[in-house]
């Protein structure tokens, strides 16, 4: 485990949230090659004559043409569920544009999909995928994406007028490129702009009944959380006919948690780094102390053997069905499902709460929105139309793009009300009551947040309500940027990269069997040895590589504040 190892902001508004062949040719399809006939002058003139206008850059690129057609568009979260084309806004966008969308989601495991297609040498059009992921330089590396300034100098000059210059340049490479443009992503400029606004989608949250049936215990100390848990299965053995869940945690993958990674030490207020050299927060002994004390929780029979296994897909129907006591969870992943447990009974939603704490009970330091965003997207090399991919990502990150994809059409899912764009009572209604249905049906709040701009949004969102204002409203006050040590962790082919990939699996195979040690001696056994064995990977080297990259972050935080 190394510093910010996948750190997952994942800021979003939401709880939702092949393929083109690779050539060598960095030409459009249908270019000739140096050994195709040349084209007589006649026909020259005539291709010229029929040539698209030069590019405005004071007009969106869209509007220049509006033809149909269809890009497939890689999505690497299996767990998206909605089809463009289905719900009003997405029919309105593609009426409006002429473009279609072909999503495409893994049926299994993410990476193994994104991996056989980069090994394959075939992508689709967009890709989007978390910024953190290894994918994204592998696909740069290899000359399978664009670099997106030079299809907008070519194409599409309008998107500089739309484009956050903060956000290109921290995604721009070392060879002077950028390649990907984040969603929901936040610069130090916008912490001054909206920071009072910002929260968190880190939480300690309990079912609302249960905790209060137990007095409402505190659970900052690590006694008090055993306590609370030891309680909490005593008197609720079982919901509705099955066990109890004392605690749930995000998924186990295989180089780890991220729920006993760098979120509770979030909680924890570990600090990312001190006199200005990164710390190492997976050694820290507060952090130490707290995974003995999951230890001890598993050997008093409060881990239950549903969390080292289920995925997300299980444990959005476990949420469901209030069978978690506890969960150090997102928000926003678990929204749909406590939406519908407060609908049938207030008092049997999710809250959030105080939970784990550092000795000094210090307030926690939890990840706001951050300038890399969630995810990135990017387009592929072998695009079946670069002049519309540029042109429709431009719009897309536009306010009118943005406002398309949050509102809707107007008339349809929102109107003029009070002098304010919103929705329309009966449709904010239905997102309230039922987000799966209102997603089907109007598919706008960022049904489709790829490229959302969840600072734009601010203007139109309707306010929060139950169940989702507490855990959101207990955020605020909490919310930090960690900007800074984002895109700092090694990935690809490169000696750190290597090592870091190695001591993540290694991490990803020793975390559970922490929590399973029999006692506290062998936990420190099996501690010890994943520390001996990260140095030997060369973890001296990734530490080195890291705090280059962060004293750079640092440098160019600094450069697009001023």
């Amino acid at each position: 485990m190394t510093i910010s190892k996948s750190r997952r902001t994942l800021t979003t508004l939401l709880a939702l949230f092949t393929a083109v062949s690779i050539t060598a040719c960095s030409t459009d399809k249908g270019s000739s090659s140096s050994t195709s006939p040349q084209p007589t002058k006649a026909a020259d003139a005539a291709q010229q004559s029929a040539a698209p206008a030069a590019a405005n850059a004071d007009e969106p690129g869209w509007k220049s043409d509006t033809k149909p057609i269809t890009f497939d568009w890689y999505l690497n979260f299996s767990w998206f569920p909605n089809k463009w084309g289905v719900d009003a806004t997405s029919q309105y966008i593609t009426k409006k544009t002429g473009v279609n969308v072909n999503f495409i989601v893994p049926a299994g495991n993410e990476n193994e999909k994104l991996n056989t297609m980069i090994a394959s040498g075939k992508l689709p059009d967009f890709i989007t995928l978390g910024w953190y992921e290894d994918a994204v330089k592998k696909m740069i590396e290899g000359n399978m994406v664009l670099p997106l300034g030079d299809l907008a100098k070519q194409y599409d000059p309008y998107f500089f007028k739309v484009a956050d210059p903060a956000k290109t340049s921290w995604y721009t490479q070392k060879d002077g490129k950028f390649y990907g443009y984040p969603n929901a992503s936040s610069s130090s400029q916008d912490y001054k702009k909206y920071g009072e606004n910002f929260v968190s989608n880190q939480t300690f949250l309990v079912r609302k009944d249960m905790y209060e049936a137990l007095g409402k215990p505190d659970m900052r100390t690590q006694e008090g959380f055993l306590n609370a848990l030891k309680a909490a299965k005593e008197k609720f053995p079982d919901v509705n006919g099955q066990p109890l869940i004392p605690l749930g945690l995000h998924e186990f993958t295989d180089t780890g948690n991220y729920s006993l990674e760098g979120y509770i030490q979030n909680f924890l207020a570990v600090p990312y780094e001190k006199d200005g050299k990164l710390y190492d927060r997976s050694t820290d002994p507060e952090y130490v102390s707290w995974l003995k004390t999951f230890r001890k929780a598993n050997e008093s029979g409060l881990l239950a053997k549903d969390i080292f296994i289920d995925k997300r897909p299980q444990m959005e129907e476990k949420i469901a069905q209030g069978r978690y006591f506890a969960m150090l969870y997102q928000r926003s992943d678990m929204a749909k499902q406590n939406i519908s447990l407060y609908q049938k009974d207030p008092n049997t939603a999710y809250i959030a709460v105080d939970g784990p704490a550092n000795s000094k009970k210090d307030a926690p330091t939890l990840a706001g929105p951050g300038i890399s965003g969630w995810t990135v997207t990017l387009i592929s090399k072998d695009v079946k139309d670069k002049a519309r991919a540029i042109k429709f990502l431009s719009y897309l990150i536009s306010e009118e793009g943005n406002k398309d994809l949050f509102l809707g059409e107007k008339g349809v899912s929102y109107d003029t009300i009070g002098g304010k764009d919103q929705f329309k009572p009966e449709v904010v209604d239905l997102l309230n009551k039922d987000r799966a249905a209102f997603d089907k049906k109007y598919g706008s709040s960022y049904t489709f947040w790829m490229l959302m701009d969840t600072n734009m949004n601010l203007k139109w969102a309707p306010p929060s309500v139950e169940p989702a204002k507490q855990p959101e409203d207990w955020t605020k006050g909490k919310t930090k940027s960690f900007s800074q040590y984002d895109n700092i962790t090694p990935t690809g082919t490169s000696e750190e990269g290597i090592a870091n990939s190695k001591i993540s699996q290694t991490w990803g195979k020793t975390l559970p069997k922490l929590l399973l040690a029999k006692s506290d001696a062998e936990f420190d056994q099996l501690f010890d040895k994943f520390q001996k064995d990260r140095k030997a990977a060369g973890l001296d080297k990734v530490q080195t590589y890291q705090q280059k990259e962060f004293e750079s972050n640092i440098k160019k935080i600094a450069e697009f504040s001023k």
